[in-house]
């Protein structure tokens, strides 16, 4: 039962990567690909758990880096934990991967018809060129997009969320009206909370255990509302008819 008053709300504020894509798939099919050919026989969710520590503490460095390089040191981690090496190529097919991480199947559809309604931002920890790639896959056209790249931090810093909000300012939105929508508990719910925003949390794994390619969250959280799909909240923001687009 949807507890919010979707009415309130004239910005949409989406994590991407986990939330719109899937980025598990993708980054479990490059990296099962490296572990084939070292002879390591591993689960998807033993590699996205290894990701998910690897990514968290990378992205936390003192020296900020873009995406992609991150990623790159994420895989030389994820290497020495499983004990096979990783070569320039091999890191380099995952930082070259984020482009090519599928949507999922409900999030084109969904966001399109949420677009009627509100208006949309992507906040996510990507640099522009790899989100550039996703926002073709995509096909939608979003009034505004945060990158870690341009705010130089990554989620879960308060700086990402206090860019979205100068961003929701601009498009004529207080911080009332801004919904922020993500799968991540550690990344977005918690701190999104934390500066006192409406979240909705996209539970993608609902039914598997375990976190998957997200660190769990460091802290007790209860987010607005729980949906396990886009298609699930499109459906509940925009059940009471059409509305312009303020």
């Amino acid at each position: 039962m949807a507890t919010l008053d979707f009415s309130q709300f004239r910005v949409l504020t989406f994590d991407c990567y986990g939330t719109l894509v899937d980025w598990e798939r993708g980054i479990a099919r490059v990296l099962q690909r490296w572990a084939r050919r070292h002879g390591l026989a591993l689960e998807d969710d033993e590699l996205l758990e290894a990701f998910a520590a690897s990514e968290a503490r990378q992205e936390q460095q003192a020296e900020f880096r873009l995406y992609p390089d991150v990623l790159r040191a994420v895989h030389h981690e994820i290497g020495q934990r499983f004990g096979r090496p990783v070569l320039r190529e091999d890191a380099d097919a995952l930082a070259e991967s984020v482009g090519e991480w599928p949507p999922f199947a409900d999030t084109t559809e969904a966001l399109r018809r949420l677009q009627r309604r509100y208006r949309l931002m992507v906040v996510s920890n990507v640099d522009r060129a790899s989100f550039s790639r996703t926002q073709q896959q995509l096909g939608i056209v979003f009034d505004a997009v945060v990158t870690a790249e341009a705010v130089r931090a990554y989620k879960p810093d308060r700086r990402m969320f206090e860019r979205a909000l100068e961003s929701a300012a601009a498009l004529g939105a207080t911080a009332d009206q801004v919904l922020h929508v993500a799968q991540s508990l550690y990344h977005d719910i918690v701190p999104a909370k934390a500066l006192g925003l409406a979240t909705v949390w996209v539970n993608r794994r609902a039914g598997k255990s375990g976190w998957g390619a997200t660190r769990p969250p460091d802290r007790s959280v209860s987010p607005d509302l729980e949906v396990r799909s886009l298609a699930e909240l499109a459906e509940l923001a925009t059940g009471a008819g059409p509305r312009a687009v303020p």
